[in-house]
């Protein structure tokens, strides 16, 4: 008998008491054990700790020996495997689960224990496919999200995450754009189309930073209480313990407003004091192996994720841009008139469909829906809300992004390094580090003229900065 028969019984008996299959660590650990791996080596090869596989391991002996009837250990497994014993025990205690009785089973099965396996099968062929219907059905919690009362057409986007997640099996992904753009309303109106594909499914929005330690008491209060087991104490016992769900179940999982965890008045991307262990949590979502995949939707890209990117591990960045030809269904909900020339309003307000909306809003308050009449206005009208909107992106710059930014707004055209050198005091070091934050945060854009680098600001943050 070879390891893949072992691991098709031991499969078999996890199966019968606890109506779960083995998940990827515990197959890992029998296979490891069989091969006279140690724990140590079956943890550095599966990315987990070594204290996270003893557990499991642990638990799995447990349930093996209760359904065997005789103690089981990672001592003595693979003298029980090559003795051939767990074939008979599994056999044994199969017939014993349907009769009621004990049978003494043979390399050859007679007649009557053949039927009662044939029923063993029919019976779990039948636990097999109401487990699947389970899965069909994930546990579905939405308690954190907002509401949508409106999507507008973004296929492209949603066939490439669910690309990424189902096909490519993505186990981080960071969604990213500007407040307004539609992160939060595209991660959501994705659940429906990938549902069947997971057994959890969990939102929830960081927009009151929470610390690490409260995000996963969080997490893992949805999985502990099903189980009726209590929450660990300690952090990494936390961050272990998700990772084994993440292990044992397909989860999807949101976490929304990622940039409410860096600090405000420092380059994009930085952590507030007390933050920086997210950083942790992001890289073992990306390194540790799991079934599972966390979405970030954020307007700033975290730090560390380009170093995991580059290390080529499971992880994926989605930019957000303009809606183009779909924001028209903005104007057609506002009944806006006059839609030859609605193309004008989408590129100056970028297709955004937050700033979008509160335009049309003004247009039909002030305009009585004419856009051709508000389009009289040269400069970009900004309406108090979207004023506000700004206001939350201009607050969190540092002040040489700051000093940047109104170089640029108050040029009449783009500018390239050296300009904007001349009229700043920053290093060419600072000055450097300063682009690449604004251009992180999707505030300034590149433009390749004459063989040269150019910068430009957006638009509307440009006329923001004028009158502040």
């Amino acid at each position: 008998m070879d390891i893949e028969e072992v691991l098709e019984l031991a499969d078999h008996l996890i199966f019968t008491k606890t109506g779960k299959h083995l998940d990827h660590l515990q197959q890992a650990i029998l296979r490891g054990t069989i091969q006279n791996c140690t724990y140590s080596e079956i943890a550095e090869d599966h990315y987990a700790s070594e204290s996270h596989v003893k557990w499991v391991g642990s638990e799995l002996w447990k349930i093996i020996s209760e359904e065997l009837g005789e103690t089981v250990k990672k001592s003595n497994f693979r003298g029980i495997f090559e003795k051939g014993r767990i074939y008979k025990n599994h056999q044994s205690a199969i017939v014993k689960n349907i009769t009621g009785e004990n049978v003494t089973v043979n390399n050859h099965l007679n007649v009557s224990c053949k039927t009662e396996r044939a029923k063993a099968q029919q019976q779990n062929e039948s636990n097999l496919n109401d487990t699947q219907t389970t899965l069909n059905q994930p546990h579905i919690d939405l308690n954190d999200a907002p509401k949508i009362t409106k999507f507008y057409d973004r296929t492209q986007e949603l066939s490439t995450l669910e690309k990424w997640m189902i096909e490519d099996k993505v186990q981080l992904i960071t969604l990213l754009g500007l407040s307004g753009i539609g992160k939060t309303t595209l991660s959501l109106h994705l659940i429906d189309g990938i549902k069947t594909n997971f057994d959890y499914i969990i939102y929830r929005s960081l927009s009151f930073a929470p610390t690490l330690d409260e995000t996963l008491t969080n997490l893992l209060e949805i999985f502990c209480n099903q189980d009726k087991i209590e929450i660990p104490l300690k952090l990494e016992t936390k961050l272990s313990q998700l990772f084994n769900y993440l292990r044992q179940y397909r989860c999807l999982i949101i976490l929304d407003d990622i940039q409410m965890l860096f600090c405000e008045g420092q380059l994009a991307g930085y952590y507030q004091s007390g933050y920086e262990n997210y950083q942790l949590f992001y890289k073992k979502i990306a390194e540790v192996c799991h079934q599972s995949c966390v979405i970030l939707n954020s307007w700033e890209k975290p730090r560390e994720i380009e170093k995991i990117e580059f290390e080529n591990r499971p992880v994926r960045t989605l930019i957000l841009g303009s809606l183009s030809l779909a924001a028209q269904d903005i104007f057609r909900d506002k009944n806006l008139s006059n839609p030859e020339t609605w193309d004008i309003l989408i590129n100056t307000y970028q297709g955004n469909p937050l700033w979008l909306g509160m335009i049309a809003t003004l247009i039909q308050e002030l305009f009585n829906s004419r856009v051709i009449e508000f389009l009289y206005y040269d400069e970009p009208i900004l309406c108090d809300s979207l004023q506000e909107q700004l206001k939350l992106h201009f607050q969190r710059l540092s002040p040489q992004e700051k000093t940047v930014i109104t170089v640029l707004s108050n040029s009449p055209e783009s500018l390239n390094l050296q300009s904007v050198l001349t009229q700043t005091k920053l290093s060419n070091s600072e000055l450097l580090n300063t682009i690449q934050s604004l251009i992180r945060r999707f505030l300034v854009v590149r433009e390749e003229k004459d063989n040269m680098t150019f910068f430009i600001v957006n638009p509307l943050l440009k006329e923001y900065v004028k009158r502040v």
